[in-house]
């Protein structure tokens, strides 16, 4: 399953498997237009970036969001009935993909209250539960969760660091463990080597941004 997961850059992650689901679309090079589902866990413009989520879309493309993301969604021409708004703790299926909604904050920063409900997304893939933790510190309600792979930001300021999110998934036992959301806004080019020295040795890190 990991070989079906990209991150085009930043915190996009693409996952196809039968489906084609994107996640917080952000720097996208190409017109893809080749989205089943698209998830937007906030509204920050590194995760949600109409320039990008038009690179993605289809026409009819389904778009799972937290609640203060449908007003923007609307502004941009997106038609209500393709909004699919989410809570943290919603369990849901999308195109036949059973997802589950979780919180996403930080706990000693300001960027990512978790009075705003933004969230990461549990989705299960052929069987594999693929955990894309949106922006987060370690908080109590990450760490109940359940995954087979983890695609967690390391790049600090506005989420958690290399060694915290590290931290983090050695908590959580992922079998394989995926840094993104450094390099670009935040955080340095070596974030996710960092990221790998800190991780349990068995937990396998898989580097898929390279710069």
């Amino acid at each position: 399953m990991i070989d079906n997961i990209q991150v085009l850059a930043h915190s996009a992650v693409r996952i196809e498997s039968g489906k084609t689901l994107y996640f917080d679309p952000y720097l996208i090079e190409n017109d893809f237009n080749d989205a089943d589902v698209i998830f937007l866990t906030h509204d920050h413009y590194d995760h949600f970036s109409p320039e990008d989520f038009a690179k993605v879309t289809r026409e009819n493309t389904p778009v799972v969001a937290p609640a203060t993301i449908v007003a923007h969604l609307l502004d941009e021409g997106i038609e209500r009935d393709r909004i699919i708004a989410v809570k943290p703790g919603d369990a849901l299926q999308v195109e036949g993909i059973p997802v589950e909604v979780v919180p996403s904050y930080n706990t000693n920063k300001k960027f990512h209250p978790q009075a705003n409900g933004w969230v990461g997304y549990v989705v299960t893939v052929d069987g594999t539960r693929c955990y894309v933790a949106g922006d987060t510190d370690i908080n109590p309600d990450v760490l109940q969760v359940k995954c087979d792979i983890a695609i967690v930001p390391v790049g600090g300021t506005y989420t958690t660091t290399a060694e915290e999110a590290a931290q983090l998934v050695n908590r959580i036992r992922p079998a394989i463990a995926v840094p993104t959301h450094f390099g670009v806004v935040t955080g340095t080019k070596e974030d996710g080597k960092a990221f790998a020295r800190f991780v349990d040795p068995e937990i396998r890190v898989v580097q898929k941004l390279t710069y």
